[in-house]
């Protein structure tokens, strides 16, 4: 019986030695110095508890009375803890209705032409669309005249990184000309291929479903899924203008299509981590061009097969995709106002492909995230411009959310000249992908609890305002 008793006490010890030893070297290797310190306190303390453990039951403890009582004892403890803390607690029905479990007043349709980046990007002074939009819209006219002296959406004439920044520049740059380029009616909206014009091949939404999962995921995406469309998602009028079509400036979208594929791209975690420095751009960037490729890569496909598709990427949205991607089940919306994913936090970009194959929808799932969102108000704490509110989500256009400040937060990037990333930095859920942090997510999306306690210990090991990592070799500035 103490045979037995002690080899489960082993087996308790060990373990988290080998998860704390884990830590460290994953925390070595993302350059993440404090948190190392941390795990290798962690791991010495586990590893002074299984030397400790053997020298005891060398030494006969166990086999007396008292002994055999404090090896119970420590396995019942060790166990409740494990059970206290991994066992699901803590659901949000609500996220299980996706979208429409936020939605608590009336709805309306979002404008383009309002986005922030429409308005700077596109509408010039001097022009009939800059007089229009501005007797429709005259509380934003003060803000915007302001920000454009700082240049384009990004910043001009350089960076926080100049005078050392060009090559980083060069690079973001680089992955901006895809979605340019694929910024096209044709493109975003293709024809089928000659060889396949007028034929339509008639598949299952089964069959569909897994063709078209299964090709963007080839294609380059770490996360995909499908909604049915609501329209409140698709946006009123159009607002952002590309290839001077200004005929389509203000005009109503309308779009017939029955369904979203809505997919997600892991940004680099070593170039979000140099954020808000010149590095962290060149991974947005690139996933954008990603998305532009995977887009309009699976508009093409669909379009072969005889059916409808447009893609939604950078250069051409019909959709707000945050709540689309909610509904498709990738994830919840967080505080910091991006969608938040099960295994890569906030630390993603979005595009989407509408169409009327039929295809087969998925449901919307709960990851704890506005719970976990709740508790740590670390981005909003970080937060240089105080763009993310620390209140609690509050009704906006009928429904419950955090409300970003869009202004302030492009009016940062355009001090910085990047599009700064902190808030996505920062995120406890946006951590690498090694072995410590999978498991800390398994626990935080089963049990309210374990979201405490690991949001403390993320504070602990990494600090409430973390700082910037270094840029891998090839993107330093310095």
């Amino acid at each position: 019986m103490e045979s037995i008793l002690f080899s489960l006490a082993a087996v308790v010890v060990i373990i988290p030695a080998i998860v704390g030893l884990s830590y460290f070297i994953s925390s070595i290797r993302e350059k993440e110095m404090r948190a190392a310190f941390f795990a290798g306190v962690q791991f010495l303390f586990m590893l002074g508890l299984v030397i400790l453990l053997f020298y005891l039951e060398a030494a006969g403890f166990f086999k007396t009375g008292f002994g055999l009582a404090v090896l119970i004892l420590g396995i019942i403890l060790a166990f409740g803890l494990c059970v206290f803390l991994t066992k699901k607690i803590g659901s949000n029905p609500r996220a299980l209705e996706g979208t429409e479990g936020l939605m608590v007043g009336s709805v309306q349709r979002n404008d383009e032409r309002d986005i922030v980046f429409a308005r700077n990007r596109t509408i010039r002074p001097g022009t009939k669309q800059y007089q229009t939009y501005y007797e429709m819209r005259p509380e934003y006219q003060q803000f915007d005249t302001a920000r454009r002296e700082k240049g384009g959406p990004l910043g001009h004439p350089g960076t926080i990184d100049k005078p050392k920044d060009r090559p980083n520049v060069a690079a973001t740059m680089a992955s901006l000309s895809i979605p340019l380029h694929l910024s096209t009616e044709e493109k975003f909206n293709p024809p089928a291929h000659p060889e396949f014009k007028g034929q339509r091949v008639e598949l299952s939404p089964e069959s569909a479903t897994s063709r078209v999962k299964g090709f963007v995921l080839n294609v380059g995406a770490n996360l995909v899924g499908i909604t049915e469309i609501n329209p409140l998602w698709i946006y009123s009028n159009r607002g952002e203008i590309f290839h001077e079509n200004w005929e389509d400036w203000g005009r109503q979208i309308e779009l017939n299509h029955k369904y979203a594929v809505v997919f997600a791209t892991e940004m680099a975690f070593e170039l979000v981590g140099t954020a808000p420095q010149t590095p962290t751009t060149i991974a947005s960037m690139g996933n954008y061009a990603k998305g532009a490729f995977i887009g309009t890569q699976l508009a093409a496909c669909i379009a072969n097969l005889g059916y409808s598709a447009t893609a939604n990427h950078l250069r051409h949205y019909d959709a707000v995709l945050v709540p689309l991607a909610v509904d498709a089940g990738l994830g919840e919306t967080g505080r910091l106002g991006y969608l938040m994913t099960k295994d890569y936090g906030s630390r993603v970009r979005l595009g989407a492909v509408t169409t009327n194959l039929p295809l087969i929808p998925d449901k919307p799932i709960d990851i704890g995230a506005e719970d976990f969102c709740r508790i740590c108000k670390k981005c909003a704490n970080c937060c240089p411009s105080n763009s993310i509110p620390l209140e609690d989500q509050k009704e906006v256009n009928g429904t419950l959310r955090w409300k970003l400040n869009a202004e302030t937060c492009f009016d940062y990037w355009g001090k910085v000249g990047t599009d700064c990333n902190i808030c996505m930095r920062v995120c406890p859920w946006s951590h690498a992908t090694s072995l410590p942090h999978k498991l800390i997510r398994i626990l935080i999306v089963r049990n309210r609890f374990s979201r405490r306690l690991f949001n403390l210990m993320d504070n602990i090991f990494y600090g409430k305002k973390p700082k910037p990592k270094p840029a891998p070799q090839w993107a330093r500035y310095d």
